[in-house]
Formats: C-alpha cells, structure tokens, sequence
C-alpha cells in the first residue's frame, strides 16, 4: 500500500449540500478519495450522481455560499485547500492542479484567440516572455494533434469544432506541467480517432512526468484504457472501488455491473425505402473566406463542406460521422438555413434557398435542432419550463393550459422530473441540460430533427434509454433524423444509412449495416477500428 508520502491528493469524508429553493439537496455524501503520484484514478456514474461536484471542490469551483460543506477536507500534499483563502487556491489552479471542463465553449473566453488564452497562461504561471509563450503554445497545439496549429493559432473559439475546441482546452491545461490534471469528460466532443491520440497522450505525460491524473467521466470504455483505480458513485456516494481491471474482471455492486454492461443496442424501425424525400441537397457548399492583409481582401477560402449530394427519406435516420472538423455540423446548420451555402436544398418538396428569414419562419418549427454544447444554447437567464415551451408560445400552437400539459409530457418522455420546470439550467447536470436541449425540440413535433452529438454528455445507460426513445418517438410520429456523431457505437444503433465525410467531402454514403461490417474507404476503416476495435486489413492513414 502506498505511503503517505506517495499520495498527492486525499479527499475525505466530503459532503456538498446546495441551498435550493425547494429546500436542501445533498449532492455528494461523505465521499473519501485518494490519489498518488503519477497514478491514474477514474471517478464514473451516471449524470447526477455527483462526479464533476466532486472534483470542482478541489479547485473551490462551487457556487458559493450556495453550496457549502457539511463534512469533509481535501489535502493536496500538505496543503488543506476546503476552506483556504482565494490568494492559495490562485497559487494552485492552472499551476499545480489543472483541471479541463466538460463545456469547452463555456470555458474558453470568446473575447481572445485560442493562441492569446494559452499564452497567458503561460506568462502568467511560468513567466515566459510573449515569443518564447507562443512556441510552446504552438508545440502544445501539435501535441494534442489541432491541424495547421499556426493558423488555429490565430482562431477565434466559435471558429473551431466542438472538437478542436476540447484540444485547445486540454492544451492549456497541460501548458505548466502540473502535479495533478483534472479531466472531467476530456473526449466528450471528440471523435473516435482524436480520443485514441488524447487518450495516448495523458497516459504518455502522466509516465514520463509523474503527473497524477483525476478523470471525471461515465464512458466506461475510456476507463478501462486509462485508470489504474476506479471509483463509482451513485447518488453522491461511492458505492465501489477498486483496481480498474478488477472492477471490470467482477463487480460486487449490481449499479456497477449494469454500468459496465450498458451498451446502445437500438432497435430500429425499418421505414418504407420509397416513402416520400423530405430533404435533398445538390452539390452544397459551404466556403469560409481567408482575408488577410490591410484591405482584408479574400486571398482563399476555407471548403468547410465541399460538393455534397444527398437524399433523406420521410421517416428515416441519416447519421453523418467523421472526425472533428470534418463538416459535419457545419453541413447540418446549412441544411436548415442557419448559415450561408452555395448549391440547393429542398425541404419537404419546397425549394429553401433563397426564402427570406420570414418565409423561412413557418418552416422552422418544421426543422428542430439539438446542439452538440447545451449550456451554450440554453438561455441562463430562462427556467426549464420557458426554455421548452418558448417554440409553442412564439408559433402560437397552444393555449396556456395546453402549453403547460405538453410541458409535463414531453419532460417525463425524457426522464426529467416536470417538478424541475422551475429551474435553471446550471442546476442541472451535462446530461440533464442535454435531456432538456431535446425536450425543446419534441415539444415542437417537428418533420426533420437534426441531432447534433445528443448523446454525447450521457452515460451508457442514458444513452440507451435515449436511443429507445428517439426510435419509438420515430415509429409512433414519422419522424426524420439527420443524426451527428463521433460515435460510432450510437450511430450503429440508431441509423438507417450512414455518410462519412472526411475534410469537407463524402467518401462514403450507404446502408449502416453493410457499411459497418464490409467499410469500402480506408478512412471509414480506420473510424470503425478505433471506435469498435475491430482489425482492419490493412493501414489507413488518418488525415489530421
């Protein structure tokens, strides 16, 4: 057992109670958790049960004087940080202690580049000088694989992908080498491939620097490739612990084992192939420009979505994959109007090109979207209940009464209480404010979803129940999905056809199944290898 010396941080006997409205909520329950130098701990459970709570105590993160401590300490070597002043913690967050954020958007100052906010870190902690700050920025850009880093460099973070964005976070966290990195959901917005290098990375600095590593995660998978320990909450206690391999060898807990066990199946509801094209697109483009010099004068421009033809049948599931970048997102705002595209777009027999934003506005409560980053389009200043009845009330489309009752219903379609429609969305977990994302769109019984990373916040055992949801609100109203991911596993499960795209392009389009077990391309090989472990036979370079 390791000594006391080894052990860099110790948590005991935590507990966090918030003051809410409704009365006190005990959010985690005398939680003890220990971490030694250079090792790597896992803290996993379902949304809600407590996990990212747990590790924002650490850094004095909670909304004081909200949230308070009935019980517990936490030592980081021979400092007590529950309680210490502001000036101590200053000195131990970003320095000694890093952490990396579920929300990268959220995080990530809109106000600077991504270049300008890993440099002040470094000028601020370590004391570089602005030239030598910007080398080692770039070189942490190369390292967590951001491409071109010298152009994102300059970016802006509503320019990169949710992707990209998570990388540039985790490059910051690691720019002052510190003793212990926390890691709450570190791959959540990050493709299959990306996930196996970031993954490869923490696991290669944690070696060769001894840094410790803290990860905050319900992706059971990630897990078992990265922690040494384990620790599983549930309902803000720790219900199990032990050595990851056996945990995952023989579980003593049943809430373990059906976390361990939970996988997206889906069970799809095969549509009529002839049932009527609700959208099609013809070569749809979608071309940022690159100005540059005095007069910004358009030197290039950067194909985002590059030539794409496609046809969606009425109750059917198009999922769209790729890595990060790729143009997924970007084709699915295009789709529905939200941004500029060359080429044409039918929507449900009608042209939608060059209709005004007013004769666009009927169609919209048509085309509802769910997007990858739900703290970012829920209002904080909106409770739950006006957020999701927002669409009924600007439509027009019920009474009070009639609004408030579809309120109810479509809430508990989701696995959310209807008594929280009161709240507000940072009372709610990553995977309830995603819950909460979808419940806006049902509501509004739309024609076409697009589902931009729905599932990527949730826990394996949501992510299934989420999945039997979205497949029975399909069978029962008709539904179509343009559905978003990087992956692949819930892509599998919910899909009917699926298309590839690779750096702006489609290199494949096809049935899921024949599409999963014989991949034509290499770059659909090497996506299905990582993302299912699956051999390929031969090599397949994947662009970055």
């Amino acid at each position: 057992m390791p000594s006391s010396a080894d052990t860099i941080l110790r948590i005991e006997n935590l507990s966090v109670r918030f003051s809410m409205p409704e009365g006190p909520v005990d959010a985690v329950r005398n939680v003890s958790i220990r971490i030694d130098r250079g090792e790597r701990v896992a803290i996993v459970g379902e949304s809600g049960s407590g996990k990212s709570v747990t590790a924002a105590s650490v850094l004095g993160l909670l909304p004081y004087p909200r949230a308070s401590h009935p019980s517990g300490a936490i030592h980081f070597g021979d400092s007590q940080l529950l309680g210490a002043s502001e000036n101590v913690l200053r000195g131990v967050r970003g320095g000694k202690i890093a952490m990396i954020f579920q929300e990268p958007m959220v995080s990530l100052n809109p106000l600077h580049t991504i270049g300008k906010q890993i440099c002040e870190t470094l000028m601020l902690h370590k004391g570089l000088r602005e030239r030598a700050a910007k080398e080692q920025a770039l070189s942490l850009l190369d390292q967590v694989r951001i491409r071109d880093p010298k152009r994102q460099f300059d970016a802006w973070p509503h320019q990169l992908s949710g992707g990209q964005r998570q990388r540039a976070m985790i490059a910051m966290a690691l720019a002052n080498d510190p003793a212990l990195l926390i890691a709450d959901e570190p791959t959540t917005a990050v493709d299959v491939t990306t996930q196996a290098q970031i993954l490869a990375l923490l696991n290669q600095l944690c070696r060769e620097r001894g840094m410790a590593l803290l990860l905050i995660t319900h992706d059971l998978s990630l897990v078992e490739k990265t922690a040494d320990r384990v620790y599983v909450m549930q309902r803000g206690r720790i219900v199990e612990e032990g050595a990851t391999a056996a945990i995952f060898k023989e579980a003593k807990e049943p809430y373990t084992r059906a976390l361990i066990q939970a996988e997206p199946k889906g069970r799809k509801h095969r549509m009529d192939r002839q049932s009527p094209v609700l959208l099609s697109a013809e070569q749809l483009g979608v071309w940022f420009p690159v100005r540059r010099g005095v007069l910004r004068r358009t030197v290039d421009h950067i194909k985002a979505v590059d030539g794409v033809d496609f046809e969606l049948r009425r109750g059917r599931t198009l999922g769209i994959v790729g890595e990060s970048g790729s143009g997924k997102t970007t084709l699915a705002l295009a789709l529905i109007r939200l941004i500029f595209s060359r080429g044409h777009i039918r929507f449900d027999g009608q042209s939608i090109n060059g209709l005004s934003g007013k004769a666009l506005k009927p169609l919209r409560r048509e085309m509802q979207i769910v997007f990858q980053d739900p703290f970012g389009s829920l209002s904080p200043r909106m409770s739950v209940g006006e957020i999701i009845a927002e669409g009924l009330i600007a439509h027009r489309l019920a009474t009070e009464k009639e609004t408030d009752d579809r309120l109810i219903d479509v809430l508990e379609q989701v696995g959310l209480d209807p008594n929280a429609r009161g709240r507000y969305p940072h009372e709610f977990s990553g995977g309830q404010r995603q819950r909460i994302a979808l419940a806006r769109a049902l509501i509004l019984k739309p024609k076409l979803i697009v589902l931009d990373e729905p599932t990527s916040a949730l826990d394996r055992s949501v992510q299934s129940q989420m999945i039997d949801l979205l497949l029975q609100l399909q069978s029962d109203h008709q539904l179509t999905y343009l559905f978003i991911s990087h992956d692949l596993r819930v892509v599998r499960a919910l899909a009917d056809e699926i298309m590839v795209m690779q750096a702006g392009k489609v290199v494949e389009h096809r049935q899921a199944e024949p599409l999963f077990t014989h991949p034509e391309h290499p770059y659909t090989r090497a996506l299905i290898s990582a993302a299912l472990d699956l051999a390929v036979t031969d090599e397949a370079v994947v662009s970055q």
